[in-house]
């Protein structure tokens, strides 16, 4: 398809034409801002849980400054870079071949797979690191700070790792395109319900525990007083509505995406677009399947349409749609129609003179003017018979006029060939009557066709046509039954026997248009 803004899902991350360097840059900056915006998160949930949230026992104490004034700052800072570092490291190394462009091997495909997990891995080590080292601090100089700096720090953790995965996988949604793309990322079947398990648990679970233990250590804290009980657990039911929001609103983002853009492609089949819908496929989860499965619908509709235009450039549309619309039976039924036979005259001499190359371009060109003459009276051809062609009028398509029709149609063609194909002549013949039309063959070939006496009276003609080619002939029915504008154009000749035919034909020509 015509790639755009949205290919996956956002216009933040470009379009699927991008170059290696313009997605390297965007895929790194998005990485960054999404680790700092992740780790921003933790730190502010991490001092309003400490300061207010669970007020008691404080951690402003006097002997504490060390803590709160050295060893916080310093480990935020090494945090910060070690994860900045390693994290760029990480993706560098395990997304080159994305940078270069590179369809990716199975080695680099597992390991882009990886990234995400590795990335968030590294910012969960470092919130642990911080759990434990901030815990054995405080708990040192107050034993009572033990389980305030563990839930704290840990539930700030849960929620960093949490928003991380989210964002980190929506900036990598190109690289995920491109494995799915080369056909080896393993779909998480259930990928779905675990991205909401996991904002469940840490925008609503996490948080409710920790109203129960503000409440239960408040029960049995005989400094706590109700307004410290109800603050804690006020700003706790704050964090859990608006880490349950964020978790909620990123995790609706990853699902409602591949789905805004099955929508928009399938808005786009609906208005008969086919061609150019192809949707990138970035999600690994059910989701993904919901768009892979749309791209083999876009696929077999595009082939089934492929199918049908060959069906109908092969039987004639009319005869396709007919088919299509019903189930197609041997036989046929009796109806009124015209026939126009056209043959071409020395094509022996043709075939020998010129390459066979020249002979079927000539040909081609020969056919396309009787074809367009055709189709513009709703006619049908129905056989390309050598170097001759069989027209209809008035089947499988009623006409109100299918005499007019053929014999406007005939003329025409005599003069366009003399234009557009000087290389070749043409006896044409038209005919009029009652014929058979239906499907001939066997049940499981057949083809759409017209027997009858019209036919053959039409063939004749063409050949007693090739005296002159610039003069169609046509049969006293097939003038009679035309309407009088078009009867004008046509001049009795002579009466004879056709070749084949016991009764006297009364023969017609066409009036030369300079007369």
């Amino acid at each position: 398809m015509a790639r755009g803004s949205r290919d996956y899902g956002s216009i933040l991350l470009g379009s699927a034409s991008e170059g290696g360097v313009k997605k390297r840059f965007r895929i790194q900056t998005l990485l960054t801002v999404s680790l700092l915006v992740a780790n921003f998160i933790g730190a502010a949930l991490a001092i309003s849980l400490s300061a207010v949230g669970i007020p008691q026992p404080s951690i402003f104490q006097s002997s504490l400054w060390w803590v709160n004034f050295i060893a916080v700052p310093v480990y935020v800072v090494v945090a910060f870079v070690i994860g900045t570092v390693l994290g760029t490291v990480v993706v560098v190394r395990d997304l080159r071949w994305a940078i270069r462009g590179d369809v990716p091997t199975a080695k680099e495909a597992r390991r882009a797979g990886r990234a995400p997990w590795q990335l968030v891995g590294i910012q969960g080590a470092l919130w642990a690191g911080a759990t434990t080292m901030f815990t054995i601090m405080y708990g040192v100089v107050d034993p009572d700070l033990i389980p305030k700096s563990f839930f704290v720090v840990g539930l700030s953790g849960f929620v960093v790792v949490a928003v991380s995965y989210l964002l980190i996988e929506f900036a990598l949604r190109p690289v995920a395109a491109d494995v799915i793309t080369a056909g080896y990322l393993r779909r998480k079947r259930s990928g779905v319900r675990a991205r909401s398990l996991v904002s469940w648990t840490v925008g609503s679970g996490i948080p409710v525990v920790g109203i129960l233990l503000v409440t239960f250590f408040g029960a049995f804290r005989d400094d706590t007083s109700k307004l410290d009980l109800f603050v804690g657990v006020t700003v706790l039911a704050v964090i859990a509505l608006s880490t349950g929001l964020l978790l909620t609103v990123l995790t609706s983002v990853s699902i409602t995406a591949p789905i805004r853009s099955v929508r928009n492609a399938m808005n786009r089949v609906q208005r008969g677009d086919t061609e150019d819908v192809d949707l990138v496929v970035y999600d690994g989860t059910e989701l993904g399947d919901l768009q892979n499965g749309f791209n083999s619908m876009v696929h077999g509709l595009r082939e089934r349409d492929r199918m049908r235009d060959l069906f109908g450039r092969h039987v004639g549309r009319d005869v396709a749609e007919a088919a299509l619309r019903s189930d197609p039976e041997l036989g046929g039924t009796e109806v009124v129609a015209a026939v126009v036979f056209v043959d071409v005259i020395g094509s022996t001499t043709l075939a020998a003179n010129r390459s066979p190359t020249e002979v079927v371009a000539i040909l081609n060109r020969f056919f396309a003017v009787i074809v367009a003459a055709v189709e513009r009276r709703q006619g049908l051809v129905n056989k390309f018979e050598g170097d001759a062609v069989l027209a209809v009028f008035g089947a499988p398509i009623d006409l109100r006029d299918p005499a007019g029709a053929a014999l406007a149609a005939a003329r025409e063609i005599a003069t366009q060939l003399a234009v557009e194909v000087p290389d070749l002549s043409a006896g044409i013949g038209v005919g009029h009557g009652a014929v058979v039309a239906g499907n001939v063959g066997a049940i499981e070939r057949f083809e759409y066709t017209v027997i009858g006496d019209p036919v053959n009276e039409s063939a004749r003609l063409s050949e007693l046509a090739k005296r002159d080619p610039s003069q169609p002939l046509a049969s006293g029915p097939a003038v009679d039954a035309a309407g009088a504008s078009e009867q004008e154009h046509w001049e009795r000749l002579e009466v004879t026997a056709l070749r084949g035919r016991t009764e006297d034909t009364q023969i017609y020509g066409a009036i030369p248009t300079d007369s």
